[in-house]
């Protein structure tokens, strides 16, 4: 398994690369695409992208929690998280990828 990660340099020279357009223009597409991603999440909205994955964002109530180390019960405010579900053909693939292992 590599420990590589994907960023958004290697979006951008992949955009580059693949449908030629300039690097400046490639880094603009995928900062538009991640910021209107994060934009709709912000708003509270679901991101579907067909044969990838769900965004969601669900909130979670407060809540009284306690130190492991000493015990001690702590409030836990109610926040927002964030929430990816891979779609099936995501989970196909990563499966099929595993075979070989």
């Amino acid at each position: 398994m590599s420990n590589r990660t994907l960023t958004r340099a290697d979006l951008t020279e992949k955009i580059y690369d693949e449908l030629g357009l300039s690097r400046s223009e490639s880094a603009s597409l995928v900062e538009s695409v991640l910021d209107e991603i994060s934009d709709r999440l912000v708003d509270g909205e679901n991101v579907k992208i067909s044969s990838f994955g769900s965004f969601m964002v669900r909130e979670k109530n407060g809540r009284i929690g306690r130190n492991p180390k000493t015990g001690e019960e702590v409030p836990i405010d109610p926040r927002r998280v964030l929430v990816f579900r891979p779609s099936q053909v995501m989970r196909d693939q990563i499966n099929e990828g595993n075979k070989g292992r």
